[in-house]
């Protein structure tokens, strides 16, 4: 798992994704990586070492308290203009600029905003889906590393076992139509496969690839979670990665960003 033999391409021609199922509906307060790993347990899967935990913002902002209730907040002079610029609950949009470093684009009924993570997405993370209450939103875990870091530590308390975790969200993409989860969160596991300055098939050097393996993990742990299957943690089994913690270095800064 530690160790990058042979170069940076995976050792395993193949991996599992298992989804943890029988999770309860997560509340403020409450344990995730002790339900994530009961439902795990009830479902009789193992652990093993190197196993990685790909799990839902969703449920980690519910445990951390980020739900709120859109009529406590009073909209601004400058959120309500901008609400009737794109056509948005002016409660919502002082959520989002409260929840934002600064704004990056503005229309088509969406904020694309920096929020105070650094991330670039919409409408700050914010997100009014599949909450029971009328008039609520989830917000992002205020620091969603250490949100991983602790669901990790629990884990490998309860497992006895050395485990990866990595917290994913939807956003959407500059480029192409379509959203993909991408990693939040990161910890135990590096943010990238790194195959610059090493031989391509054919004796080259690669100069610019780097493979942000986390946000591919993230993405395809989202095949197996769905959005209303109640599946809000994915197992994934026999990938091999070289250890790390964090994921501030898959957020590009503004001095390489060509679209800011």
């Amino acid at each position: 798992m530690t160790g990058k033999r042979g170069g940076p391409d995976p050792t395993s021609s193949a991996i599992r994704l298992i989804g943890v199922e029988g999770v309860p509906e997560i509340r403020d307060g409450d344990d995730v990586a002790s339900a994530v790993f009961a439902a795990q347990r009830r479902m009789g899967v193992p652990s093993e070492d190197g196993d990685i935990y790909v799990v839902a913002q969703k449920i980690v902002s519910k445990s951390e308290g980020m739900r709120v209730k859109l009529d406590s907040f009073t909209p601004s002079a400058f959120s309500s203009q901008l609400a009737a610029h794109i056509r948005k609950d002016p409660r919502e949009v002082e959520v989002i600029l409260r929840e934002s470093r600064s704004i990056i684009r503005a229309r088509l009924g969406i904020l694309i905003t920096e929020t105070r993570h650094g991330l670039v997405c919409a409408n700050a993370g914010v997100d009014r889906s599949n909450l029971p209450g009328v008039g609520e939103a989830l917000l992002l875990p205020r620091d969603p590393d250490r949100s991983a870091a602790r669901i990790r530590k629990g884990i490998e308390k309860l497992s006895g076992r050395a485990h990866a975790v990595i917290i994913s969200d939807t956003f959407g993409r500059p480029w192409r139509e379509g959203q993909v989860d991408f990693a939040i969160g990161v910890s135990g596991i590096s943010c990238f496969r790194d195959y610059r300055r090493t031989d391509d098939a054919y004796g080259r050097e690669m100069k610019a690839t780097n493979i942000a393996q986390v946000d591919e993990l993230a993405a395809a742990a989202e095949l197996i979670m769905g959005k209303a299957r109640s599946i809000p943690a994915v197992l994934v089994k026999g990938y091999t990665f070289s250890v790390g913690h964090g994921s501030k270095r898959l957020m590009r800064r503004i001095a390489r960003d060509l679209f800011r």
